[in-house]
């Protein structure tokens, strides 16, 4: 299926949930904000959402700083 990660089509697994692409990626996902369509997702949701065709998913670095 395909779906938009950072404004490029990527072709994933038919029915893999968020949790499951994160691991893919070697993402952490305490460092990351993910944005899907358009919606900020809570890290306790990560697990539950699966991912659809035509899905946007933005991924974003969280940068701390003092």
């Amino acid at each position: 299926m395909l779906v938009v990660v950072n404004r490029r089509e990527e072709n994933l697994p038919e029915g893999m949930s968020l949790a499951e692409f994160i691991g893919s990626k070697g993402l952490e996902p305490g460092e990351f904000i993910f944005i899907l369509n358009e919606f900020v997702i809570e890290r306790e949701q990560v697990g539950s959402i699966i991912l659809k065709e035509n899905d946007r998913l933005e991924v974003l670095r969280f940068v701390g700083g003092g």
